[in-house]
């Protein structure tokens, strides 16, 4: 599938916490949330043991970050016309965003100065 990747969309090969994939193309403007409801619409037949309640629970990782579910594609600059891998987990609620971060410099005593993306 991915040798045909039209030039104004994105494909996203979703992986589950099973090692199971699926890939689904997505337009720049779609959203996390858009993504979810997506997937959730389009269950695979071989994720049936994985399947979900709602898509308000699914949520992607993305470079080991959760997406928030108003960030589009097009806000992650992910390339066109390419496959982009990301997970797809089943979580009722978000971390706070940096929380991780902000737990690990208390720590260490790390300045608050910058956040890195």
């Amino acid at each position: 599938m991915s040798s045909s990747v039209p030039a104004d969309m994105i494909n996203l090969r979703l992986i589950l916490v099973s090692g199971k994939t699926k890939e689904f193309l997505f337009s720049p403007n779609d959203s996390a949330a858009d993504i979810a409801k997506h997937v959730y619409d389009n269950w695979p037949m071989d994720w049936e043991e994985e399947q979900v309640s709602s898509p308000n629970i699914l949520r992607l990782i993305y470079q080991g970050r959760f997406l928030h579910g108003n960030v589009t594609l097009g806000a992650l600059k992910l390339p066109f016309g390419k496959t982009t891998v990301m997970h797809l987990v089943a979580r009722e609620t978000l971390p706070e965003p940096n929380s991780q971060g902000q737990r690990n410099r208390e720590k260490t005593g790390e300045s608050n100065c910058c956040v890195i993306l």
